[in-house]
């Protein structure tokens, strides 16, 4: 066999693919390159081509002459562009530099001592037993077993003394104020 027949018999046998896979293995680097070409973004291309390939594919028993498969994807490569581009909203700008936040307001410390301030009268105002078992759980950040175990009493007895102490924080006068 001469080089002229081995080039021949080679592009014979990837000019008519038998599948869709096949020939997007063997063409995939090439059509990879012409999405490139299509956009600034390598990104972009390969969605680009991903969306030529799929109308390709849809298209695939339509197709009556393979060896024609790049011009019809090429085809579908710029048509796609040419739709992005006209559907691309004219407010979208692509820039180098991300725009600056705007600066959030920073709470006010005074505001925030009166907050913590009145906070801690309304818990001292809470009968002992709920007091305790108010710090111990938010303060001393102890978790209901543990806060159980300290006080000698039930879990259940925790929780709905904590219930209890909370609702009671809700309704203070002087929270309500502060908020």
């Amino acid at each position: 066999m001469t080089a002229t027949t081995t080039s021949v018999c080679t592009s014979a046998s990837t000019a008519v693919y038998p599948s869709f896979s096949s020939y997007v293995r063997a063409r995939g680097p090439v059509l990879q390159r012409t999405a490139r070409s299509l956009t600034a973004n390598p990104c972009d291309a390969e969605d680009l081509l991903q969306t030529a390939l799929t109308k390709t594919y849809l298209a695939w028993e339509r197709i009556e002459d393979h060896r024609a498969l790049d011009g019809y994807v090429r085809r579908a490569l710029v048509n796609t562009r040419t739709s992005q581009w006209r559907k691309r909203k004219v407010e979208e700008f692509p820039y180098d530099d991300l725009p600056e936040r705007e600066a959030m307001a920073a709470p006010d410390p005074a505001e925030a001592q009166a907050l913590r301030d009145a906070m801690w009268r309304a818990v001292l105002r809470l009968p002992v037993r709920q007091r305790a078992m108010v710090v111990l759980r938010y303060y001393e950040d102890l978790t209901e077993v543990q806060t159980a175990e300290l006080l000698g009493v039930s879990v259940g007895t925790v929780k709905s003394a904590v219930s209890r102490a909370l609702g009671k924080l809700r309704e203070d006068p002087e929270l309500s104020r502060a908020a």
